[in-house]
């Protein structure tokens, strides 16, 4: 990036390493796919952390964790309605969903009981089962948003029980390994930092533990690097090669729940929170484990991402920084848009395109790039969608409000469109086209004055 633009970036991690006492800090903007800038204050036993120098990532491991659940789904191996029980029987919260335990609206408890999870060595999962016999449902089942760090310890039983191997195993197989994610490991190897508690009163440090969690490993358990989470912060942006496919990533970063309803500025999704923030719409997610903190988010309009670890249990504000790494990166220097290029299309579908009547609203059709359609008003205000082909004259709503929705090619015999049926709703080449199925029929008498 230029020079006044790198500056401005290690000096906003500056600050936050000297006004949250972290005894290091690293943090990273991610374009393109790619690492454009990198910074690091402070150091790891002597000398300054690099790109390559682990930190733990604490719940960050849960949004992995989510996309091993999300290709379960897109395999036909479960559906995020399905309920707990018909997975992992015999639970006593097994009536929550699938989506509700990823979207932490199951009810469950935030914590597992007995001792603090984080700081101590974690049994296994019929340890953790039975420990969540009695009590384990502080909320009735998608009543409300509450952050659980139990539901990821089910999610991760849950995979172990359909790929036949432990959670780690599956992961390293199918996320990790396949997006290159080499140096994202359950314990550290290598160069990494050292947890560490400041004192809130003096610069002295306390080492923190880092003991393996056991069957709650799933909520927390990670370490990672710059390079790796620079990674994962480009699949979250939809840069999700062979593991999932861009639109289910999308379904991800959607939000499913929000906990602070009357602001809405955070909200989450499928393993993935998500937040507003001046007009900017960011997913990603947050960790935290004793000694670490760590966070990565990326804008799903401009693509840029950000990313940071500090070895310290508290103190700086990693969330704010991020976004101002991802602010002061756009505004400093924003995305050149791609060049338009005229592109080769399905010239049949040139039939379809142009102007249509939704009653006497008019609406234009476009093909777009991906081989789908948009259907929006002339105005520009209403019900905007994109659609894609799933057979023949037949094609589904991918956002909006026919999100999900059919929308089906009626057609003269002679192949001509003559109207479009979406949801019920007839869309005609001229406004109530009595040719065309119009429901409730169309007046026989026509237009008039009065």
């Amino acid at each position: 990036m230029l020079p006044s633009t790198e500056f401005a970036l290690l000096r906003r991690l500056s600050l936050e390493q000297v006004n949250g006492r972290a005894p290091s800090m690293v943090a990273a903007v991610v374009r393109d796919g790619e690492v454009a800038w990198w910074g690091a204050r402070g150091t790891v036993e002597g000398a300054a952390p690099d790109d390559d120098t682990q930190y733990r990532l604490g719940s960050i491991t849960k949004s992995i964790v989510a996309a091993l659940v999300m290709r379960l789904r897109d395999e036909g191996r479960l559906d995020l309605n399905d309920p707990l029980d018909k997975h992992v029987p015999g639970t006593s919260f097994g009536a929550s969903t699938v989506g509700q335990l990823l979207s932490h609206t199951g009810g469950l408890t935030s914590e597992s009981p007995g001792s603090w999870w984080e700081r101590s060595e974690g049994g296994d999962w019929a340890t953790l089962e039975a420990s969540l016999a009695q009590d384990a449902l502080k909320n009735r089942p998608g009543s409300r948003f509450h952050y659980s760090n139990v539901g990821y310890g089910v999610l991760g039983e849950l995979v172990a029980r359909h790929r036949g191997t432990d959670w780690l195993t599956a992961l390293n197989r199918e996320v990790l390994e396949p997006l290159g994610m080499s140096r994202t490991t359950p314990h550290p190897t290598g160069k990494h930092a050292h947890g560490w508690a400041v004192h809130p009163f003096a610069d002295l440090l306390l080492p923190e533990p880092s003991p393996d969690a056991g069957a709650m490993a799933p909520a927390g358990q990670l370490w990672s690097t710059v390079r790796d989470l620079a990674r994962w912060t480009a699949f979250v942006g939809g840069d999700s090669a062979d593991v999932l496919s861009p639109d289910t990533v999308a379904e991800m970063r959607a939000v499913a729940t929000v906990d602070d309803a009357d602001a809405w500025t955070s909200g989450y999704g499928l393993g993935l929170q998500v937040l507003r923030h001046q007009g900017r719409r960011l997913a990603g997610h947050t960790g935290s484990m004793p000694g670490f903190l760590a966070c990565t988010l990326v804008d799903e309009v401009t693509g840029t991402g950000a990313l940071t670890f500090a070895n310290t249990t508290s103190g700086p504000a990693i969330l704010g920084l991020v976004v101002d790494l991802i602010s002061i990166a756009d505004e400093q220097e924003p995305n050149l848009p791609e060049e338009w290029r005229p592109s080769e299309v399905d010239r049949s579908l040139l039939t379809l395109t142009g102007l249509w009547h939704w009653g006497p609203t008019p609406y234009h059709l476009r093909l777009i790039p991906g081989g789908m359609l948009s259907l929006a008003p002339v105005n520009g205000m209403g019900r905007a969608s994109r659609f894609r082909p799933v057979a023949q004259d037949k094609w589904l709503g991918l956002d909006g409000y026919y999100a999900g929705e059919t929308l089906r090619v009626g057609r003269d015999t002679d192949g001509t469109p003559r109207h479009l049926d979406l949801a019920t709703f007839v869309f005609t080449r001229t406004p109530y086209d009595p040719a065309a199925p119009v429901p409730g029929g169309v007046d026989p008498e026509g237009w008039r004055t009065a």
